[in-house]
């Protein structure tokens, strides 16, 4: 028997996320505010929703990929919302990178009305989601996650079980934490050499060889901002929104974080103008246009 899906959020991880799961032979129902993006599932053959409550009526599992806490809360919690339709045999799998707390909240509330839940952030970029090559961190029981790993792997490579529900939130604030840090310290060595009139093809043979070998150079930056393409895959907005989650986290716990604190502060002052809005890579264009020198280009 097809699975049925109801899939809410098409951005730019939800829509190819949704479109793999139609292709891949799953019965997608898609629900989006922008009805362009659900017109684009709808060509591969999926059904269209014309709001949440019809997304989530009548599917074997409801899937959700929003921007932050607000919208899943709006969205699973609202009055005409996700916990309002689903089916009492459904499950409900929250993709989106929101505060620990908010998930915490869902899965009680949940788990009050005896819906299986599942929060299973992603991980890696919007063209690995293009190609079906995401990564998940999974927090969920064993039952539960028996139910929605056919469709996880419809969707990515990679899936990580990391505890009970609440913990793929949890591990995907520390996961973003480290690798947006890093993106603006990948930033300010590429302005640095670059003025110090090293080739930025250098830079990336000789790190890539050695311990300094990190996704944010080898994998983002070679596929978007030293191509001059900063179009939103994921936007310095939102990057911003992830830090100040782990910022507020570790504010809680009592942890200091000084490096998270000084890339935080750049994340911050990047939104507050034109580059809120670019693919967070574009941080390499801020370094360099601080630097007064030209961002570097890799061809190829």
């Amino acid at each position: 028997m097809t699975t049925r899906i109801g899939f809410i959020g098409l951005g730019a991880m939800g829509l190819p996320m949704a479109s793999n799961l139609q292709r891949k032979g799953f019965a997608v129902t898609a629900y989006d505010i922008d009805p362009a993006k659900v017109a684009a599932v709808a060509a591969l053959g999926a059904t269209t929703a014309a709001d949440v409550a019809q997304a989530a009526r009548g599917q074997d599992i409801v899937i959700t990929v929003l921007p932050a806490t607000q919208h899943v809360e709006s969205v699973v919690l609202g009055p005409d919302g996700v916990l309002a339709h689903i089916d009492p045999q459904a499950v409900l799998v929250d993709l989106s990178t929101i505060d620990a707390k908010g998930t915490d909240r869902v899965a009680a509330l949940c788990a009050e009305r005896g819906i299986a839940f599942a929060d299973a952030p992603i991980g890696r970029l919007a063209l690995h989601a293009e190609r079906g090559e995401s990564l998940f961190m999974v927090g969920a029981d064993d039952a539960t996650f028996a139910r929605i790993e056919p469709a996880l792997k419809a969707m990515g490579t990679d899936i990580f079980r990391c505890g009970a529900p609440g913990m793929g939130s949890r591990m995907k604030l520390i996961n973003n934490f480290m690798l947006l840090s890093t993106a603006q310290i990948v930033a300010e060595s590429l302005a640095l050499g670059t003025k110090l009139g090293l080739d930025v093809q250098i830079m990336h043979d000789v790190t890539g060889a050695t311990t300094a070998r990190n996704g944010q150079f080898h994998v983002l930056m070679v596929n978007k901002a030293l191509k001059g393409d900063t179009s939103p895959g994921f936007t310095i907005d939102l990057a911003f929104k992830d830090l100040t989650l782990a910022m507020n986290a570790a504010a809680e716990q009592r942890v200091g974080l000084p490096m998270g604190a000084a890339a935080h502060a750049v994340f911050g002052g990047a939104r507050a103008g034109d580059y809120a809005s670019k693919d967070y890579s574009a941080l390499l264009d801020l370094a360099c246009e601080r630097a007064g020198i030209p961002t570097p280009r890799m061809e190829g």
